[in-house]
């Protein structure tokens, strides 16, 4: 039995969930009330590394993102919205 397993870290507001490098699983959104998503590759909360450009996050939707990071992940979050990031430490 082949079992994948992600960290998950629940977020309903901007700033830096991960400050390693790593890979992102996805995002499931629980709720949002016009939110959008912005992803950085960023150990802080910088803007400069942009991986995922800005999408709107709609309720009940897992959005696989099986991306790499370097540095880190900084979420910026548009609106009103809660979501859990999904990724492995590398």
């Amino acid at each position: 039995m082949n079992i994948q397993s992600f960290t998950p870290k629940q977020l309903s507001a901007s700033g830096n969930a991960v400050n390693t490098d790593g890979i992102m699983a996805g995002v499931f959104c629980s709720s949002s009330s016009s939110g959008t998503l912005t992803i950085y590759d960023d150990a802080a909360t910088g803007t400069t590394n942009k991986i995922v450009d800005t999408f709107p996050l709609v309720a009940g939707t897992f959005y696989p993102l099986p991306i790499t990071f370097a540095a880190g992940l900084n979420l910026v979050l548009g609106g009103t919205a809660s979501f859990t990031l999904l990724y492995v430490r590398g």
